[in-house]
């Protein structure tokens, strides 16, 4: 029995937002919008559903299911994400499963592969993947620290598709675990208490 799916990411400067039809393994994507600014999550994120929505020709009562990549990404991007997320999923009643954002780069993909996103700070976030499962991450390190870097052929900087969000949600038949940002490290942003106590 298929079912409709609303796919967004913000966990990477792509602000994307897809619709899919999933048939058990089969995925077909009927729309997918996709805006490269990593300023613009905020501002993209709620249009561009909107527009795949309208471009698949789907409306929100006909959703059964919403899935958002929780990271590893920035702080901001990913909470404009999984907060939109969630929002839809309480405003339609619908599920919301959460997934690593780059097991939806990996997953698509075959043979022995370094997944590899911009952390920013001179640092990457990583995974690999074998056959499409993930062996070994996700983890934040220097590009020069990334374990088996020299052996995996390494994926090009990409986004995570709406095809491979579907595909790396886990489990469809029990109800979604709560959303957990995978932010891998403390935001820039520090309280009062703590910008005082580095200054001492």
């Amino acid at each position: 029995m298929s079912s409709l799916i609303l796919a967004i990411d913000t966990a990477t400067p792509a602000v994307t937002a897809g619709v899919v039809r999933r048939d058990g393994d089969a995925i077909d994507v009927l729309a997918e919008r996709v805006t490269l600014d990593a300023r613009a999550h905020a501002e993209q994120l709620t249009p561009n559903a909107v527009r795949a929505l309208a471009d698949a020709e789907v409306g929100v009562d006909e959703l059964e299911a919403i899935v958002v990549g929780c990271g590893p990404g920035p702080f901001t991007g990913l909470r404009v994400g999984m907060a939109t997320a969630a929002a839809y999923g309480h405003a339609l009643g619908l599920p919301v499963h959460g997934v690593c954002s780059l097991d939806a780069i990996g997953i698509v993909a075959g043979g022995d592969l370094l997944v590899v996103t911009d952390a920013r700070r001179r640092e990457v976030y990583w995974a690999r993947y074998r056959d499409g499962a993930r062996v070994a991450g996700p983890a934040v390190a220097a590009p020069a620290d990334v374990p088996g870097a020299d052996e995996a052929l390494a994926q090009p900087a990409r986004y995570p598709t709406a095809t491979g969000l579907v595909r790396a949600v886990a489990d469809w038949t029990s109800a979604p675990a709560p959303l957990v940002p995978l932010y891998l490290r403390r935001p820039d942003a520090k309280t009062l208490a703590e910008r005082q106590a580095a200054a001492r």
